[in-house]
């Protein structure tokens, strides 16, 4: 328990820099590779990586997602 506790926090504070950073770079591609290194680095050792490999997932499914998602170029006709 005390374990799981501790993943949860440090991937909460991994969580508020990433936030951080996103709010000043974007949340785009770039923005997004550079909160998640920056959050992956100040979280040194296998949780760093684990939060950085999973915040470059989530940045390129949301990516996907909105792309999928886009507004019709045509209004429908009801």
């Amino acid at each position: 328990m005390k374990n799981s506790a501790i993943d949860y926090a440090v991937g909460l504070a991994g969580g508020v820099v990433y936030a951080l950073s996103t709010a000043f770079t974007g949340s785009g591609l770039l923005g997004g590779l550079i909160g998640a290194g920056l959050a992956g680095s100040i979280i040194k050792g296998t949780r760093g990586t684990a939060i950085a490999t999973i915040l470059g997932f989530q940045t390129i499914i949301g990516a996907a997602s909105q792309a999928s998602t886009s507004a019709p170029s045509e209004p429908a006709v009801m």
